[in-house]
């Protein structure tokens, strides 16, 4: 089937079989190798992109379920707003409080707490910890995960209220 998706601002057209799922056509079709592939079953997290503003796991979610939809990946998270590629805050926050150790559960992680932080500009530790219980890290232990969409969070609030006074 032919499909057209709009993936991180860029139109694609697809020939997808019906069957294919939005995670395989990403990585394989698109060369989006960012989107992991953990359990295949929607249990872990790690495909999580955004799909027209709604966290979707990627091994899910067929291609052609996507046709004509728009689809944010953690590639799209990176390159600045002039394209120079500078790290999301969220990125730099993950590097800065140790969200992160063998990468597995990240993008999935990233794409999870970027949906958050667009819908709930300060959320509290307890709405972090809920929103990203649906993903799984066996590495971290959660805690540099939610301090880290916790400082990003802050660190956006500050830098909002720094262009309101100006």
């Amino acid at each position: 089937m032919k499909i057209t998706l709009t993936v991180n601002g860029e139109r694609h057209r697809l020939d997808v079989e019906p069957r294919r799922t939005l995670a395989d056509a990403l990585r394989e079709d698109l060369g989006l190798t960012g989107t992991h592939l953990g359990c295949e079953h929607g249990v872990c997290g790690a495909c999580t992109v955004v799909v027209d503003g709604e966290p979707v796991r990627a091994c899910l979610m067929f291609a052609v379920q996507a046709d004509d939809a728009a689809v944010a990946t953690v590639e799209g998270l990176a390159g600045g707003a002039d394209g120079d590629g500078t790290l999301h805050p969220l990125q730099e926050a993950f590097s800065r409080c140790h969200g992160l150790q063998c990468g597995a559960c990240t993008p999935g992680m990233l794409m999870t707490a970027a949906h958050l932080l667009d819908t709930e500009p300060d959320p509290d530790r307890a709405t972090i910890r809920a929103e990203m219980s649906g993903n799984i890290c066996r590495c971290t232990g959660y805690t540099g995960i939610v301090d880290a969409v916790a400082d990003a969070a802050a660190r956006r609030a500050r830098g909002l209220r720094a262009r309101e006074t100006s």
